[in-house]
């Protein structure tokens, strides 16, 4: 499809009458028109299509009707039917009364072509220039990050049911794109076999009928495979997707043995870890995870936002992830996109699972920013019990690479390795016969016979930690860090009104691309509401705390 863009949009005579007749007060949409424009440029997407082809509907309306589709929770069918009926649309988009609009499909095909042309987060980075620009959002403020979790458009699936769907999507999809090849090779009785969905209910009950058909279809899977790889293939059906999955997939849950009907089944303790074990054919980047007493299937999104007192609290970045991946892992990154967009913070109000001794260090080194949050606590027994030497009590010599315990003692060992996560680590250890003959050993070491060991980041990195653990204790950071709480409010606004825990897309790159339309349509719904003065919201009191409140202000014997 070809681009003519169009420079200007003015909204049709008759349109706009019937509009203000219609609205004689406004609404969102017409005052996000009156206010902005058309807001994005025809010109500005032209990469999204080639210069030969039929004319394109136009990219500025399009994302306009897709802002509007996730203010309103439609669905693609939906919103194109009010680019149809819906006046206030019609307003924005500067339409026809008479405007037919255009198929659904439109919309589908429009968010595949920003994906293509790596243009997903063009229109957010528009929005906030157009806001930069204006005055309503600045740099170097006070901004705070939070995250939540997001539940894939799939249903989770068991190991068996896993292997059983991995399999019938493989033919269903050969079938699809090679009907002659998947007629001549699949056996006949495959058809029925995997013609029916594999649920819990319907698979057998109890552990060694379950393993045998887990065995069965395993084997299947490899004879699969095997055909596949012959010479007389068809190319199209060895390089096909859902080939590549179903080998990944066997990869991971088979051992495998050079006899094809030997195939056995992973135990649980040789999966790979979750961050790269494929729970469905459906969605390849849903990932299951567990945080407390939450446990989900699908991706984590993460919206970082502005709090300033005299300005509209806009969403400045969003971040989708694997549901496996640490929150800490994307303090960086987030801080990253704001240095692009021109709008790093002063300040970043985040909760403990962003910080730690690096990324604080580098936040400040890096970026100037005040990353604001509490550091984990020291988790060793005399710390949590508030009794006994912790790791604070001790002296460290640094240059002389030595500890020296409360007792005047100094240490043995000092070894730098790493941890698990690859971070820089330093192994400290006393002599064990002085430990083992100290009256305060107990109150040191739990350890039977062997020393006190302690376990020490690097210099900068270690006392930035202990003064972190120490300012998180003062009046002065709680009422400082009161700030951040206004973030759950944002997440609890993306998940009731704009369903932001639910993808509507399997992958997490079409997920991604929801969760950046959602941001768009609560910056305008927050833009909307600065425009008509409406002040921000408070937290909601309980109604116990109201009830205790008003009693409190009663006159002594009143009601």
């Amino acid at each position: 499809m070809s681009l003519h863009p169009q420079l200007f949009y003015v909204i049709p005579t008759e349109t706009e009458r019937v509009a203000h007749a219609a609205f004689p007060k406004g609404c969102a949409i017409m005052r996000i028109r009156d206010e902005l424009g058309m807001l994005f440029a025809d010109q500005d997407f032209a990469a999204l299509f080639s210069a030969v082809g039929q004319p394109a509907y136009s990219p500025s309306r399009l994302l306009l009707i897709t802002i509007f589709q996730f203010l309103e929770g439609l669905t693609d069918r939906q919103a194109a039917d009010a680019v149809r009926r819906a006046i206030d649309w019609k307003y924005a988009l500067a339409l026809d009364l008479t405007d037919p609009g255009f198929d659904f499909s439109v919309l589908s095909e429009f968010r595949d072509r920003l994906l293509a042309a790596e243009l997903q987060l063009a229109p957010l980075n528009h929005l906030l220039e157009v806001c930069r620009t204006r005055g309503l959002i600045k740099a170097r403020g006070k901004q705070r990050t939070d995250a939540t979790h997001v539940l894939a458009a799939i249903r989770t699936l068991n190991r068996l049911e896993c292997l059983g769907e991995t399999l019938a999507h493989t033919l269903q999809q050969l079938l699809r794109d090679a009907p002659a090849w998947a007629h001549s090779s699949i056996p006949a009785d495959w058809w029925e076999r995997y013609a029916a969905r594999f649920d819990a209910f319907r698979l057998p009950t109890t552990q060694p009928k379950q393993a045998a058909l887990a065995q069965a279809i395993g084997r299947d899977g490899r004879h699969l495979l095997a055909w596949v790889q012959t010479s007389t293939t068809p190319p199209a059906v060895q390089t096909h997707a859902a080939v590549a999955l179903l080998r990944q997939v066997w990869i991971q849950q088979f051992y495998a043995d050079a006899d094809p009907t030997a195939i056995r089944l992973r135990t649980v303790a040789d999966l790979p870890p979750a961050a790269r074990l494929i729970g469905s054919p459906y969605d390849v980047d849903a990932r299951l995870s567990t945080k407390r007493d939450t446990t989900w299937n699908g991706y984590k999104v993460h919206l970082t936002e502005s709090c300033e007192a005299d300005g509209p609290n806009l969403i400045t970045d969003v971040q989708t992830t694997l549901a496996t991946t640490p929150d800490g892992q994307l303090t960086r990154p987030i801080q990253a996109a704001l240095d692009k967009r021109q709008l790093l913070p002063s300040e970043q109000y985040v909760d403990c699972a962003y910080t730690d001794a690096a990324t604080l260090i580098a936040s400040q080194a890096t970026h100037a920013i005040d990353l604001v949050g509490p550091v984990q606590r020291d988790g060793s027994w005399q710390a949590q019990a508030g009794a006994g030497f912790a790791g604070a009590c001790f002296a460290i010599d640094w240059e002389a690479k030595q500890a020296v315990c409360p007792q005047g003692q100094t240490s043995r060992v000092w070894s730098a390795s790493t941890d698990t996560a690859g971070q820089a680590v330093i192994h400290v250890q006393f002599v064990r016969q002085v430990c083992g003959a100290c009256p305060a050993r107990s109150a040191c070491t739990k350890a039977k016979t062997g020393p006190r060991t302690l376990k020490l980041r690097p210099q900068p990195q270690y006392a930035v930690l202990q003064a972190a653990r120490q300012y998180q204790e003062t009046e002065e950071f709680k009422q400082r860090y009161r700030v951040r709480a206004g973030v759950e409010g944002t997440l609890a606004q993306g998940v009731q009104a704009f369903e932001l825990r639910y993808a509507r897309y399997c992958g997490m790159a079409k997920t991604s691309l929801q969760h950046i339309f959602t941001v768009l349509a609560i910056n305008l719904t927050r833009l909307v509401a600065w425009w008509d003065a409406r002040p921000k919201a408070q937290t909601r009191r309980s109604r116990f705390a109201a009830g205790m409140r008003h009693a409190a202000a009663a006159p002594c014997g009143g009601t």
